[in-house]
């Protein structure tokens, strides 16, 4: 085999390979002989086929085989001497001449291809003990936890039927069809719809036209849908919906009580208080986390400065930059619409891409050297809790998830990815600080508004 370099810039490498037609030959032969002992012909008798008369039958197809084979050898063997990390498949380049082609499939001249690739950068790792994050803390009040009972009464108390007009805090039952001038339009219909007023829950407008209507009662409500509306084709626009009420109830009232926690399957109001507490407590410490992990990959962003991959920040980008244009067109919003421009917004995305991969070479150089593994009984625990999202469904997941390895490697990632994170944390210098609600969600409901 002659390998010659022809590429060696940044993270790119280029070679000229040539694999003599002697040694493709000589392959070619070992596997005639082989297939001669198993092979099966009319007119010879087992293990008697003349390799000559194989050649003749399979030479081309053996001599196919021995190529891929040895384009791949060669491969490995190219990275392997010359200690290189791929960082995606190489490409290789055959032949594509006829006659050039004919020539190697025959025996009669050498495989000349080429073979380029990207390898992955050199990294220097930092010292994480360097590292100083704050870590919000928010202790769960008995404030909150009577918020969030009241909350669980209030869409759990009982209704009871309503003699009279409908007045705001009421549920009226109603059937209704929408129509968009003058013909009903897809998903607007509905029938036995139970409508809290002002629960703020179906389309501006809608509700507040129900205020005063009795069973029996049939109105036609005029409702322009909002401009950021998902199904894009009602977006902004005017509809009207007949509606005829069948019901109206009113609220009744509820005890926090034991009975209370009972209904919801606790055996005690106080164990219900302990739940609520729990899940409370939970929701803040994720948030906290988020941020932790957030501050942690930002220090390791500014510590770890190296050229990435190309080829994978483009794939980074294309999967970022479809997920935006179906978020814009979902929303029926343009880049004007978020105060940017469609060059502005991919220059911002293409450095996010960059971050990515970055960092994501980082974590992964940080597991390997650090020996952090991801266990067969933690993936099988992450397609559990996936396979349990989707009721009756869960043999189907299972069975989709185990055959299919790009989904489990799916899964796979961000459990290394949060090992890797819980290992950093563990060294870097990390202080706790107490903080009020306003202050822990203030970022993240910054960013949903």
């Amino acid at each position: 085999m002659q390998v010659t370099e022809t590429q060696a810039e940044g993270l790119k490498r280029a070679y000229r390979v040539v694999l003599p037609a002697a040694d493709l030959d000589a392959k070619a032969k070992t596997r005639l002989d082989e297939l001669k002992d198993r092979v099966q012909l009319k007119g010879f008798r087992p293990g008697k086929v003349p390799v000559a008369h194989l050649k003749r039958m399979y030479g081309k197809s053996v001599m196919a085989e021995v190529i891929e084979q040895a384009v791949t050898e060669a491969n490995g063997k190219i990275v392997q001497e010359r200690g290189l990390r791929l960082a995606l498949q190489p490409r290789v380049e055959l032949p594509q001449d006829e006659a050039e082609v004919r020539g190697v499939i025959e025996g009669g001249s050498d495989l000349t291809y080429t073979i380029e690739m990207e390898v992955l950068p050199k990294i220097d790792l930092g010292n994480f003990k360097d590292i100083a994050i704050t870590r919000p803390v928010l202790e769960v009040t008995d404030a909150e936890v009577d918020e969030t009972l009241n909350r669980l009464a209030d869409a759990n108390r009982p209704y009871e039927t309503k003699d009279g007009a409908a007045a705001n805090g009421d549920r009226v039952t109603v059937d209704f069809e929408g129509f968009m001038d003058g013909e009903a339009f897809e998903g607007g219909k509905g029938e036995g719809i139970q409508v809290v007023l002002g629960s703020n829950s179906f389309i501006p407008g809608f509700e507040e036209q129900l205020v005063g209507i009795s069973a029996g009662e049939k109105r036609t409500l005029t409702v322009t849908f909002p401009e950021a509306y998902a199904a894009r084709q009602l977006a902004g626009k005017e509809a009207t919906f007949e509606v005829s009420a069948s019901l109206v109830e009113a609220p009744g009232s509820f005890t926090l009580d034991d009975e209370f926690a009972k209904s919801l399957g606790q055996e005690s109001l106080e164990k219900l208080k302990e739940q609520v507490r729990a899940r409370i407590a939970q929701e803040h410490n994720g948030v906290a986390r988020q941020k932790v992990k957030r501050a942690l990959l930002d220090a390791l962003d500014e510590m770890h400065k190296f050229d990435v991959p190309p080829t994978l920040v483009s794939q980074e980008f294309d999967g970022v930059w479809q997920q935006v244009q179906q978020d814009l067109a979902a929303q029926n919003r343009t880049f004007d619409d978020e105060g940017t421009s469609e060059d502005a917004a991919r220059a911002d995305y293409q450095k996010i891409a960059e971050r990515r991969v970055r960092l994501g070479l980082v974590l992964a150089e940080i597991g390997e050297r650090n020996n952090i593994q991801v266990t067969d009984d933690e993936v099988t625990r992450a397609v559990v809790e996936r396979a349990r999202q989707f009721p009756g469904q869960e043999q189907q997941v299972w069975d989709y998830y185990r055959r299919t390895p790009e989904a489990m490697a799916s899964l796979r990632a961000p459990i290394f990815e949060e090992k890797v994170v819980d290992f950093l944390l563990e060294l870097a210098n990390v202080t706790d600080q107490s903080v009020t609600r306003e202050e822990l969600y203030k970022e993240d409901e910054e960013k949903a508004a």
